[in-house]
């Protein structure tokens, strides 16, 4: 006689009236394809109630949404959220979403500790000039003071890492209300992270989780106030050009190895800031720009990658993405069709490792481009994958550069820095030994989220 399946654990969705078990329920499987959960996804009147709930609510006090924020990032990245202990829930998420399951641990640990600074954090982006409150002594006078755009955010979260969940934690902590609409392939991270915002003292009208399907999530999108939205091309195209919605598409991060700079020095850098992270992340490096000859460069990050192990999420030494086997293979002829005239330099002979198990290992590949205005440059495929090419300084030599969320740059050129800083559609610039993958709490990443959930008014209390 067969042993019985393992019943599916069940995520509820978490309205304003506590948690809710819809009859629309989408199964979520893990990358060898196996039944894991049963996601609630509900309907679009329980979406716009939950929203009315959130929008009439009145947020705890700042000295009690630091507290709890606190409170919530400790439980969350290191006690037992809804019965489930830190080690299950890493190994979970590693088994959906295919990241290296001490990658999740890590990222889970990362998103507790901005939790807990994001109080401050947030208020980095607030002007000198301005007040957190009317009540702020210097209004007496006439000042400005710090206002939120809205009250109630919404935010379409993305599978490819925990880390993202870092956003609306600002939100949170400026005292906005937020729905979060996960990710179908991996609900788990937000999951845990509202529940334990609830499990400390937040109240249910704060802070919901609304899985939707598709169309009900563009319309959760025009109720909100504000919105974040991650995803591809499609998503900057489509709400890029207006105010109340933060588009956050592909990253294009890049690196640049000017000529005094000496390749094997930096290789660490390099291989991290391309393969760290499991290659999944906006922050990865797509792009190596070399000022002479890139073809050594190219060999030398291929070398240093060729050893990275294919390996189940699940194991420790794991470092490389696992999607389900079809999904792999769909990556790896987009990638074929994308290369183009690229010569490749690894992962030849596909990026598809078969694991036996329905899952696949997503391995690195290397391409070398004879220009550095080449259309392949700017391709970002979700896994650990590197366009470099050659880079000169003549004509318009900043434009290969444009356009990129993390630029590390080895330069001591004071004339390039500063052009790199000035330049308005690079996001972040690192100059020396720092992968584009490096933050900390309190730096900018898009520039800073209060600058969009924030605006400052002229107030005088006489």
């Amino acid at each position: 006689m067969s042993s019985a399946s393992p019943a599916l654990t069940d995520l509820h969705a978490l309205g304003a009236g506590g948690p809710y078990r819809s009859r629309n329920l989408d199964v979520v499987l893990d990358v060898t394809g196996r039944p894991v959960a049963e996601l609630s996804l509900v309907p679009w009147l329980f979406a716009q109630r939950t929203l009315q709930a959130l929008r009439t609510a009145v947020p705890p006090d700042p000295a009690r949404r630091a507290k709890l924020l606190t409170r919530a990032g400790w439980l969350f990245a290191s006690g037992s959220v809804d019965g489930v202990s830190p080690d299950v829930h890493h190994r979970t998420v590693a088994s959906v979403s295919g990241l290296p399951v001490s990658l999740v641990r890590e990222v889970t640990r990362q998103v507790g500790d901005y939790a807990a600074t994001a109080h401050d954090s947030v208020r980095q982006a607030r002007p000198v000039g301005a007040a957190d409150s009317w009540r702020d002594h210097r209004v007496r006078q006439g000042s400005g003071v710090w206002t939120r755009r809205g009250e109630v955010l919404v935010c379409h979260a993305p599978a490819n890492s925990p880390v993202v969940h870092t956003a609306w934690l600002d939100a949170l902590a400026l005292g906005y209300r937020v729905a979060i609409r996960p990710s179908q392939r991996e609900p788990f991270t937000a999951h845990r992270l509202v529940t334990a915002l609830r499990q400390v003292g937040y109240d249910n009208d704060q802070v919901a989780l609304l899985p939707t399907d598709h169309p009900t999530a563009d319309r959760l999108v025009g109720e909100a106030d504000l919105a974040l939205v991650f995803g591809g091309e499609e998503v900057v195209r489509a709400y890029g050009s207006g105010t109340l919605v933060m588009p956050f598409g592909p990253g294009r991060s890049k690196i640049l190895l000017t000529a005094g700079a000496d390749p094997a020095r930096h290789l660490d850098v390099l291989a991290e800031s391309v393969a760290g992270h499991a290659g999944t992340g906006c922050v990865n490096a797509t792009a190596v720009f070399v000022e002479g000859d890139p073809a050594p460069v190219a060999a030398a990050i291929a070398e240093r990658l060729a050893v990275l192990p294919s390996l189940p999420p699940g194991d420790e030494a794991a470092r490389l993405p696992v999607r389900r086997s079809a999904v792999a293979h769909a990556v790896d002829q987009q990638l074929r069709a994308r290369a183009g005239t690229a010569r490749p330099v690894l992962g030849a002979d596909g990026i598809v490792e078969e694991l036996g198990d329905g899952s696949a290992v997503l391995r690195p590949a290397v391409f070398l481009l004879d220009r550095a205005d080449a259309p392949q440059a700017r391709v970002e495929m979700g896994f650990p994958c590197v366009w470099v090419a050659p880079w000169r300084r003549s004509g318009d030599w900043l434009a290969p550069l444009r356009h990129t969320l993390s630029l590390t740059a080895f330069t001591d050129d004071a004339e390039l820095i500063g052009a790199l800083v000035a330049e308005p559609t690079i996001d972040k610039v690192h100059i020396g030994d720092r992968p584009t993958t490096w933050t900390r709490p309190g730096l900018p990443h898009q520039g800073y989220l209060g600058e969009f959930l924030m605006r400052t008014k002229a107030v005088v209390v006489d």
